[in-house]
């Protein structure tokens, strides 16, 4: 362990509210460029020494030639060595930032994944079953402890909800997964959701989801004995757990998998891309999509604009006959 490594992984944990995730990943980094660039790995002034750009580089080369390391994954090591450095600047520790002088890898702009509009509409249809009020009142006939079917309702409408949510809330893996009971507003018909950097926004829910989560409630209660507290999940696994990462992706995979028109990565991530790029398309405004998602920025939120683009030359090469005829004839 390096003390100034743990100093600024508390740093980026209270200041900027980093979650405990991206917390493992700045600290992985760090500890593998000090494991690299030091022979004792553990000494807090040895590391803020080696802070110098020949040293940088030599670690970028490393990654890239040794480690076989993609533009990518290059360029997010040097962006965490870089927050660490401005970090050891504005306490002394460095005059400036040695980061800045190091040339980075170019890396090709990909334009974010989504799925076709008629492809989600056919999951929804096919799987509303599992959100249907004849599942419920038969799941709310059995007993739990006893009948196995019990389960198998629960979770299948647990999971049809995971993506429901994802999809048409636009939400992040970790903003499902921190979801309390409280953080529903049926009055309102929003969900109160804990963003990055610890941001809250009001998220506006359709009839229709409104309508599945009341359902799920009902199952819940019928499955566990009872309705949750306040600070309790509105999620719970069928043992009783909070959503977690490995959970919502596999169930992601599972509903998705199969799916006609659904190809390529089946993650949350997507279905959040999906629903950004299906508001653009429809002619949403730019800064409702931004607030909607919980950007930080509108330039996060502007690379969804090349989806729409891209979709728009489709359209124009399949349809416009000066296209078709080169020469206009």
């Amino acid at each position: 362990m390096n003390p100034l490594i743990d100093s600024y992984i508390q740093y980026v944990s209270t200041v900027h509210r980093y979650s405990p995730r991206t917390q493992a990943v700045y600290r992985e980094v760090l500890e593998g460029y000090a494991g690299y660039s030091l022979e004792d790995p553990g000494d807090g002034d040895a590391l803020a020494e080696s802070m110098i750009p020949a040293a940088v580089r030599n670690y970028e080369v490393h990654l890239m030639e040794d480690r076989k390391l993609g533009s990518r994954t290059v360029n997010l090591h040097l962006s965490v060595l870089s927050g660490f450095c401005r970090f050891l600047t504005t306490r002394g520790l460095l005059k400036s930032n040695p980061v800045r002088l190091v040339t980075r890898p170019k890396t090709e702009k990909r334009l974010p994944e989504f799925y076709r509009d008629e492809a989600i509409e056919r999951y929804l249809k096919d799987t509303e079953h599992a959100a249907s009020e004849d599942e419920l009142e038969l799941l709310m006939s059995l007993d739990p402890e006893k009948d196995p079917l019990a389960r198998t309702l629960y979770e299948r409408r647990l999971r049809r909800l995971t993506v429901s949510l994802l999809h048409a809330a636009g939400l992040r893996r970790a903003e499902l997964a921190s979801l309390d009971a409280s953080n529903l507003d049926t009055s309102r018909n929003i969900l109160k959701v804990r963003g990055k950097g610890d941001k809250m926004r009001d998220v506006p829910l359709v009839p229709a989801l409104i309508t599945e989560l009341e359902r799920y409630q009902r199952a819940a209660e019928a499955f566990f004995g009872g309705a949750p507290a306040a600070g309790d999940p509105l999620l719970r696994t069928p043992s009783g757990r909070r959503l977690y990462p490995v959970y919502i992706d596999r169930a992601v995979k599972a509903e998705l998998g199969g799916v006609p028109g659904i190809t390529g990565r089946k993650s949350p991530h997507v279905l959040r891309h999906t629903l950004a790029t299906e508001l653009l398309n429809d002619g949403s405004d730019l800064n409702a999509i931004k607030e909607l998602l919980g950007h930080s920025s509108l330039a996060a939120t502007q690379v969804y604009t090349h989806n729409s683009v891209e979709r728009l030359k489709a359209v124009y090469d399949k349809a416009h006959p000066r296209a078709k005829d080169p020469e206009g004839k």
